[in-house]
């Protein structure tokens, strides 16, 4: 059985575009889709809170599933790697139309997953390192302390702080604020910013 899935998040955006890539897909590799599953849900339900659900439950082996991209299958890449190795212990074939992943029972699928358990651990450390920071800011303003700037306070230092000398003698010699800028890495606008609010 040949399943073509389709998924947007919102009522705002169309199933057309993905229907005509899978058809287009097919069309060119002789393969007819023999069941269509459309959605319009966010990524981020599970997959039992989705007609996909539905269809994980009772699809069999040999089956192929073909999507635009993996990212029509769920948001994290947790959800995606969950939903392939489900789909992979059955036996069941995944292709995608963007990503040109042809996932099934083979080397490219094995390699893939791979990636995705890197790629799932350094999503992992991404979220920890997020989570940490703010909780330590969420300490921070439980015990008083003003985090960031002042409103309307401007920063004492700036990248081009101490140069004021070598600018002023840049200019004395009539070399251009693009010049000038090039001569110590900054843009010309910013330069130009520079000496008007600092000299």
């Amino acid at each position: 059985m040949v399943y073509g899935y389709i998924r947007v998040s919102t009522d705002r955006q169309t199933v057309d575009n993905q229907r005509f890539e899978i058809e287009r897909f097919c069309s060119k590799n002789n393969l007819e889709i023999e069941q269509w599953i459309e959605e319009t849900i966010s990524g981020t339900k599970t997959p039992d809170k989705r007609l996909l659900g539905t269809l994980l439950a009772g699809i069999k082996k040999d089956d192929l599933i073909i999507c635009s991209e993996l990212s029509r299958l769920g948001r994290s890449l947790f959800m995606i790697m969950s939903i392939l190795n489900q789909l992979m212990l059955i036996g069941v074939k995944v292709w995608t139309i963007k990503d040109n992943y042809r996932l099934g029972d083979n080397i490219q699928s094995k390699v893939l997953a791979f990636a995705f358990a890197f790629g799932l651990s350094a999503e992992i450390e991404r979220d920890l390192v997020s989570q940490r920071t703010k909780e330590a800011l969420a300490r921070k303003r439980a015990e008083g302390v003003v985090l960031g700037r002042p409103n309307g306070k401007k920063s004492s230092c700036v990248k081009l702080s101490g140069q004021e000398n070598e600018i002023k003698k840049l200019l004395e010699k009539r070399i251009s604020k693009s010049a000038i800028g090039r001569i110590l890495g900054v843009h010309r606008m910013t330069l130009d910013k520079f000496i008007k609010e600092r000299m």
